[in-house]
């Protein structure tokens, strides 16, 4: 693929450069306040005002503090986060947080079993429809889990806090996931709390993506709006030194 004509990017090495127009863009991200969803044994989100209001002067001034865990809301995971010595946050390269999307769906499976394990077949039959998946591409996992944010018990599973809550949700096999190593994408992400499925104890779907330096998108929001094909989607975290994870905003821009 031509990175460098991404329309988004405006690069003078393009050719034509269209105009972006704003009803192209999908926010994939959940907002970050107090109803953001984290996992059960995470700090959650807080924001403080320390200045909120007109000062001696009557001028308005407005400032706040904030605090989470790196992992909760809508986050990368960074290879670091399950595979010694690949991966922090900041050291991803940027052309890895930008590609053209693939939304694998399987909400049909995962409505008739909340804790499904997306498999090869179901990628193979994404590209029994649209062509192999291309190096360079982020795949995108579509639940459907998104219409239940952020209603804990639906969406976790439980409204437990702690370790041992017993949660879930959707995710990938590792199967899937080697397959994906395979195609060599740069990021694959998915609508729920994380790449493996609730039950998961030994989140194998996390160890084989990050191990091969992908990282991993989790509680991506939207995706009903992404089409199947077609899309690029930017995924840019907070640039965290040294970071497992982190909060990011990813946009989709429609074809």
């Amino acid at each position: 693929m031509n990175r460098a004509c991404i329309p988004l990017l405006f690069l003078a090495g393009c050719a034509s450069v269209p105009t972006l127009d704003e009803t192209r863009l999908v926010d994939l991200s959940w907002p970050f306040d107090a109803g953001t969803l984290y996992w059960p044994n995470a700090e959650p989100f807080r924001l403080e005002r320390t200045s909120w209001g007109a000062d001696e002067g009557g001028h308005w001034y407005a400032a706040a503090r904030f605090s989470a865990a790196e992992h909760g809301g809508t986050h990368l995971d960074a290879p670091v986060h399950f595979a010694r010595g690949r991966r922090a946050v900041d050291e991803i390269p940027l052309e890895q947080l930008v590609g053209p999307a693939r939304v694998i769906d399987v909400r049909a499976a995962a409505a008739a079993n909340r804790d499904y394990a997306v498999a090869p077949a179901d990628i193979e039959r994404h590209e029994a429809r649209h062509g192999r998946i291309p190096p360079g591409a982020v795949v995108l996992v579509h639940t459907g889990w998104g219409e239940r944010w952020p209603d804990a018990p639906r969406y976790l599973g439980s409204a437990g806090r702690g370790e041992g809550v017993e949660l879930h949700f959707p995710g990938l096999s590792a199967a899937a996931a080697r397959l994906l190593v395979q195609r060599h994408v740069d990021l694959v992400g998915i609508d729920t709390a994380s790449l493996d499925p609730g039950p998961s104890r030994d989140f194998a779907a996390h160890r084989v993506l990050l191990e091969a330096n992908v990282p991993g998108l989790e509680n991506v929001a939207n995706l009903e709006r992404v089409p199947e094909v077609g899309a690029t989607v930017l995924a840019l975290p907070m640039k965290i030194a040294g970071g497992s994870g982190a909060p990011v905003r990813i946009i989709a821009v429609l074809p």
